[in-house]
């Protein structure tokens, strides 16, 4: 397999990517098209569906816990904006994007690490409505290696397919995402990717706006033969602050099972969600 060198960049400072954040709001902000006003229950409920029309940012903070013989611990927010393009008035392709910044401390025995973690990217095409209602996307996935440090990232690039299938109906959101990566180039002396990851999700919507969600973000890793199952489960309010529509949420996961050096237990999750709907 071809392999190709991968330098890691400076990480920039904190108040440097707040600012690339607060940028980037901006940016969507001043794209997103002014449009017809939507209920707080109909966006929450685009929300829920990973290849709505609506442009948002998440911001996802994570910590777990018990990883290694040193109960070691990592903290990261993946910031994820999601953004769709009409290809015509039948299609649409939405672009998912994951860029993470970790911190740990221990995962690796006797070490820390600050900095970016592999940046995984995602693209949907997407129908804009079906004759059954059932929701679909495909496309392909691509990992791109960011990370700032050897332990935040696989140091490989890879590809490979992604799809999602939901179905809305009243208050429920019941449906799965999967993708599967293969390392096509890389640093040389890092082990090859080859995941699978599969997410079904389960969401609840109020009248309120106010959701309750229950899903797992499964990885079989096949280089290995292990498993990576967190189940989530949460809460969710969509608000207003001003004119920004903002959706806060709070979750807790349990690690029904983990790889060798994993973690276990219990996990937090708090997202905030910036939403500028089309």
């Amino acid at each position: 397999m071809p392999t190709a060198s991968f330098r890691p960049q400076p990480f920039p400072s904190r108040r440097g990517a707040a600012a690339l954040a607060a940028g980037l709001a901006a940016t969507l902000s001043a794209a997103a098209p002014a449009a017809a006003q939507e209920s707080a229950e109909e966006l929450a409920k685009k929300l829920a569906n990973p290849v709505a029309s609506l442009i948002s940012v998440p911001f996802q903070f994570n910590w777990d816990g018990g990883y290694g013989p040193q109960d070691g611990q990592k903290a990261f927010v993946n910031i994820q904006p999601v953004v769709p393009i009409d290809l015509n008035e039948d299609w649409n392709l939405i672009s998912r994007t994951i860029l993470p910044v970790a911190w740990q401390d221990d995962v690796v025995p006797g070490t820390d690490q600050f900095g970016l973690g592999d940046v995984v990217q995602s693209l949907f095409v997407s129908p804009k409505s079906t004759a059954s209602g059932l929701i679909w996307g495909v496309g392909p996935v691509a990992l791109i290696p960011t990370a700032t440090d050897d332990a935040l990232g696989a140091g490989k690039f890879g590809l490979g397919p992604t799809a999602v299938v939901l179905k809305q109906f009243g208050p429920w959101t019941v449906g799965a995402l999967a993708n599967h990566i293969w390392s096509v180039a890389g640093e040389g002396g890092r082990d090859e990717v080859n995941a699978s990851f599969v997410q079904p999700f389960v969401n609840y919507t109020w009248p309120s706006a106010a959701s309750a969600f229950l899903n797992t973000e499964a990885t079989y890793d096949w280089t290995t033969g292990q498993w990576a199952v967190p189940i989530n489960v949460g809460v969710n309010q969509l608000t207003t602050i001003g004119d920004q529509k903002v959706q806060f949420g709070l979750g807790a996961r349990w690690w029904a099972e983990s790889p060798r050096g994993g973690p276990e237990g219990v996990g937090v999750r708090f997202n905030v969600i910036l939403l500028f709907p089309r």
